[in-house]
């Protein structure tokens, strides 16, 4: 069983990827807290993972 902060995080960001409207908004401060949560409880190869995943985020964001 993974780390369950981190699989929720992942799935933050595909929610995210697909969002519209009003949604976006509201699963990208979903996404950056499920991020902030797992980032303190996971090992150095999730870290990384996190790390790409805020930046897809941040991507988003910026469109």
């Amino acid at each position: 069983m993974g780390n369950r902060l981190f699989q929720e995080a992942r799935q933050a960001v595909e929610a995210l990827k697909v969002a519209q409207g009003h949604d976006v908004e509201h699963l990208m401060a979903v996404a950056k807290n499920a991020i902030s949560s797992a980032y303190a409880n996971t090992n150095l190869a999730e870290q990384h993972q996190l790390t790409e995943l805020q930046k897809e985020i941040d991507t988003i964001s910026n469109h």
